[in-house]
């Protein structure tokens, strides 16, 4: 009789008190709804203001982010309160049904205890167990989205993890770059993007710089200037064709190797969130305070950073947000300076600076490709005058080729109609 009671008493408890557990520990974690995911557009908006304080400012946009960011506060809003109001009525669904379903056992126990079918201690003991049973087997159960959840972010760790990319920096068997002389051939090169892989950039592009000359690309915006030094850094691989460094394809060289042996200034310099003295070492390892310095004075960045109150330890903001854009791309320059590449790219290297800033860099500039390739990317053509080749970039190809002198001579060529178009506009 006690197991017959015994087996009653675990049919009612077990299928009743876990599922209203079950639904309890659920409607408490309000069905642990991705909060996240609703809050998204809203966290968004409120990085890009701060992040961009400075642009709200000047455009009085204060109150529009503050409408904007209110404004995709309400869907969240309501799915809280909608997920609010049906975890409120769950948890009271629960509560009865769990209080209803203990009640029940306890007038059936005490009906078999009345009529000496079983004795109160029995009663009490089952009891206990299957209720403290019931609850961990729900408050197990109710971990279910929890568990989910938690192999989701798992699995897409593990994709990370596991996925390989196009461009393997750490190939074993790529050979290792301990000199570089500087020559460079792209040849026959077709390239796209690959978030526009239907916009073709190259389509047979072809350029040859040879070894210890500067190359000036110019053009229009979206010509593939740029590209140029994407595909010479290997942050793309074509798709037809070659990129070669010193008659070797560079997919067949080690990528670190190589790219200590190559500087590169960005049109939009990077800086870290530390000092300018950091930022300048960021360059090259094992550097001494006196070689940043000297990388300073030849970029044009010693004045300036002298002048400061705490010198060479002045930290530069996040993102360089304390400085000037002259002042971070000077900065930018230093850094490669101090690295001392056998090629170096110039994209826009100096189109943040002003005119008496451009002139003294540009002299230093001078000094600094002597001896060593350097591919420029330029709009102001008045800044490429000096180098030893000019390729005038259209359409995804190279459409003339020459020093300043040469393409100037050909006054229907397309460098020419470059430079009338900007000294009209000057």
């Amino acid at each position: 009789v006690a197991i017959c009671m015994r087996c009653l008493c675990c049919v009612l408890l077990n299928d009743d008190d876990v599922c209203v557990g079950t639904w309890q520990q659920l409607s408490m974690k309000g069905f642990a709804g991705d909060t996240a995911k609703a809050h998204a557009k809203t966290s968004m908006i409120a990085g890009e203001g701060v992040s961009n304080i400075r642009t709200v400012a000047a455009f009085n946009a204060q109150d529009k982010i503050l409408s904007l960011f209110c404004s995709e506060l309400r869907v969240p809003q309501m799915h809280s309160l909608r997920r609010s109001q049906v975890s409120g009525v769950l948890y009271g669904l629960s509560q009865l049904s769990l209080y209803a379903s203990e009640a029940l056992i306890l007038w059936y126990g005490a009906h078999l205890v009345r009529h000496h079918v079983s004795t109160f201690s029995r009663v009490i003991k089952v009891f206990v167990v299957l209720v403290i049973t019931a609850n961990s087997v729900a408050e197990t159960v109710s971990l279910a989205p929890e568990i989910i959840r938690g192999g989701e972010s798992v699995r897409s760790v593990f994709a990370v993890l596991n996925s390989r990319t196009r461009i393997d920096p750490d190939e074993p068997e790529a050979e290792q770059v301990e000199k570089v002389r500087g020559e460079i051939e792209l040849r026959h090169v077709d390239f796209s993007y690959p978030s526009r892989p239907d916009v073709m950039v190259f389509k047979e592009f072809s350029l040859r710089i040879r070894a210890g000359q500067s190359q000036a690309l110019v053009g229009a915006s979206g010509s593939g200037k740029s590209t140029v030094i994407a595909l010479i850094e290997r942050f793309y691989d074509p798709m037809a064709g070659k990129v070669m460094i010193d008659g070797k394809d560079i997919r067949r060289l080690n990528l670190k190797s190589l790219r200590l042996k190559i500087g590169l200034v960005q049109q939009e310099p990077v800086l870290f969130a530390t000092s300018i003295l950091e930022n300048i070492a960021y360059g090259k390892d094992g550097v001494t305070e006196e070689e940043v310095v000297e990388a300073a004075k030849v970029a044009n960045v010693h004045g300036f950073v002298s002048a400061l109150p705490d010198g060479y330890r002045t930290p530069v903001g996040e993102r360089g947000v304390q400085l000037s854009g002259g002042q971070k791309q000077r900065i930018a320059i230093a850094r490669a300076v101090l690295k001392d590449p056998a090629i170096l790219l110039l994209d826009e290297a100096t189109s943040a600076l002003d005119a008496e800033s451009e002139c003294v860099l540009q002299e230093a500039l001078g000094r600094i490709m002597k001896g060593r390739t350097t591919v420029l990317v330029a709009h102001r053509l008045s800044t490429i005058r000096c180098v030893d080749s000019i390729a005038v970039v259209q359409d995804g190809r190279v459409v003339e080729q020459g020093s300043h002198g040469d393409l100037v001579s050909r006054p229907d060529g397309a460098y020419s109609r470059l430079l009338q178009l900007q000294l009209h506009h000057g």
